[in-house]
């Protein structure tokens, strides 16, 4: 049996970001964190631009609990963007926490997209509200079961379909 000495002894994640703090390398989990935050930001970025080009912008009266009209989905989907950022900005890295705000934030760009389709009802929409679905769907898969935001491949598949999803907004003229 040792004593402690007065000293408190560290868990592993402790000792491991003061380790990490120590060296200046960021850890695994905070590498994964940039990525699925950089993922998310780009989906915030996406809905506020469907949203603006659907004539919906931020307002907080509009968000309701079960929306029906499309305005107030687009306003719901504005907030949920911001608060899935907003977690991302908040504790201690969890790549699987980090990768479900990151699919929160892909999530919601979609029924901004389906409200700016609506608008703009053209090829152009119809393939950036696709390409909307399809990073949505990447994002969910590497937030689930087999990904838990750690998985690499999954990641990488998110992010291109995160990637292709914004050159669609940009071509339909949402971005």
């Amino acid at each position: 049996m040792s004593e402690s000495h007065g000293d408190e002894q560290q868990s592993a994640p402790q000792a491991h970001a003061t380790l990490t703090q120590e060296t200046g390398v960021p850890s695994t989990e905070e590498a994964l964190r940039k990525r699925h935050t950089a993922r998310a930001r780009s989906a915030a970025d996406r809905t506020r631009a469907a949203c603006r080009c659907a004539g919906v912008e931020a307002d907080p009266g509009a968000v309701i609990a079960v929306p029906t009209a499309a305005a107030a989905k687009a306003a719901n989907a504005l907030r949920l963007s911001a608060d899935a950022l907003v977690a991302l900005a908040e504790g201690a890295p969890d790549p699987a926490a980090d990768a479900r705000q990151a699919r929160n934030a892909a999530a919601a760009s979609v029924l901004a997209a389906r409200t700016a389709r609506a608008r703009g009802a053209d090829e152009l929409s119809d393939a950036a509200y696709q390409a909307a679905l399809k990073a949505s769907q990447a994002a969910g898969t590497a937030a689930g079961r087999e990904g838990l935001g750690r998985n690499e491949v999954l990641n990488a598949e998110a992010e291109a379909a995160e990637a292709a999803a914004v050159a669609a907004a940009r071509a339909a003229g949402w971005v």
